[in-house]
């Protein structure tokens, strides 16, 4: 099985080794956006405005959890793949030791100071009174099970570095299946309504963890999850943080921006809130989707980036193609049926109109926000910490006095316009710095000879 890996790495045809990394990424996400979609459906059978407003208001906590586990998923995970094209194993089994004890600790550090001050945290999400119970359940759920939900991502990642994307697409499936499992008996046989939501969440991400700890004990053969492994040197510290951090500070920034937006939206009451968690939702099946095959792809640039520049070109080329078909087929399919998408999930007809309008406008910038994640996949995947730095900042940056301005001339409209303009002007910084790599990231005069 690594033997076949490497060979995915060093020698099959670029469009076969792009489709062997990302469409298991690209089908982990997609089931993943599914489980989403499926959450906000089954809640909006319960007929509770207040229940919906409450999952999209949870958000940018998630998305923290999240930051916190691609912190040391992804900054392991592109650490151990260059790693990988420059053959230094033993260090490998060091850096995922690291990645897996750190992101339990991690997880225990989140759970001691989230519990205490639960309260100030449902604030400062923005919870309105009929949702503050609501959100409350939610959140005290996700910082209980905090740990296993870091490690997921964090383990996801680092399977995916060596290699063995099936692996961490079986794993991503899991947690999938299963949330979906016991989301069905929580809320329709032990009517556990945003609690068993919650729960379904962390037993899921749990029993994935498992799967993956399995995997990486028992039969891989760079990984391993062995304390006697684990170091903490300035290298690997480092390495890991370099490009961790910016991928940490992106994921806050993500959240943070859902918040500001969420605070914004409430001026025009629940149903805004609501119906931009609806739409977001749908619109992240298809983002998700095109970030499945950005991030699919970064462990085979990291690796070609120390082994085969040239390759690594080929590889950016084949990929950039592939975002474009994908942005127009999407594309054509949202503006032809989106208000029935809406109506899966709520028969309030305002919530309906919102929550299209805010669709089909978001969807304007798929195309500029796929070519965004390879930008920043590429700048993970090289090393080039300060980019990646630059590219976790500037859509956050960007959208903060945009939403202020936009929303004082043009109300919520101006809102959700924000959004695609904070998305165009990061796609901007990112092909500018690319464009100053180029020297950097070019194939050498001896590859290309060949």
């Amino acid at each position: 099985m690594d033997a076949e890996h490497l060979h995915y790495f060093e020698k099959a045809p670029i469009s076969k080794a792009v489709a062997h990394f990302a469409i298991p990424m690209m089908l982990g996400t997609s089931m993943s956006v599914i489980y989403s979609i499926l959450n906000a459906y089954f809640l909006g059978t319960l007929h509770n405005t207040a229940m919906l407003t409450a999952l999209a208001l949870t958000l940018p906590l998630f998305s923290i959890l999240m930051a916190l586990g691609n912190l040391l998923g992804i900054g392991g995970g592109t650490f151990i793949s260059r790693l990988l094209g420059e053959q230094q194993y033993a260090l490998i089994k060091h850096v995922s030791s690291f990645a897996f004890y750190s992101s339990l600790g991690l997880g225990l550090l989140v759970m001691a100071i989230g519990l205490p001050l639960i309260d100030p945290i449902v604030y400062s999400l923005g919870a309105t009174p009929d949702a503050f119970e609501f959100t409350k359940d939610y959140v005290t759920i996700m910082l209980i099970g905090s740990p296993f939900v870091i490690l997921f991502f964090t383990l996801e990642n680092i399977v995916r570095a060596e290699g063995a994307a099936i692996t961490s697409m079986i794993g991503m499936l899991l947690s999938v299946v299963i949330n979906i499992c016991f989301d069905v008996i929580a809320i329709f046989v032990l009517h556990l309504d945003v609690v068993g939501v919650a729960s379904a969440t962390v037993l899921a991400n749990l029993i994935a963890s498992a799967y993956y700890g399995y995997h990486i004990g028992c039969k891989s053969k760079f990984l391993t999850v062995s304390i006697h492994w684990f170091r903490a040197t300035r290298q690997i510290v480092s390495q890991v943080f370099k490009i961790g951090v910016p991928v940490f500070i992106m994921s806050l920034f993500l959240g943070a921006m859902s918040l500001i937006v969420n605070h914004y939206l409430v001026a025009y009451g629940d149903s805004s809130v609501a119906a931009y968690g609806i739409s977001s939702r749908l619109l992240q099946f298809p983002e998700f989707i095109l970030m499945g095959l950005c991030e699919g792809v970064v462990p085979l640039i990291a690796f070609s980036f120390t082994a085969n520049k040239l390759r690594m070109k080929h590889t950016i080329g084949f990929t950039i193609k592939t975002i474009v078909v994908l942005a127009v087929f999407f594309g054509i399919i949202v503006y032809f049926v989106s208000d029935h998408l809406i109506a899966l999930f709520t028969q309030d007809a305002q919530l309906i109109e919102m929550g299209t309008y805010i669709l089909q406008v978001t969807f304007l910038s798929l195309f500029i926000s796929g070519i965004t994640t390879l930008f920043t996949g590429i700048f993970q995947a090289t090393a080039q910490g300060t980019a990646a730095f630059v590219m976790s900042i500037v859509q956050g940056v960007t959208l903060i006095p945009t939403l202020f301005v936009a929303s004082r001339l043009s109300g919520f409209h101006g809102v959700i316009w924000a959004l695609v303009i904070a998305d165009a002007v990061a796609f901007l910084a990112g092909a500018l710095m690319l464009y100053a790599l180029r020297n950097k990231l070019q194939p050498d005069m001896n590859a290309l000879a060949h």
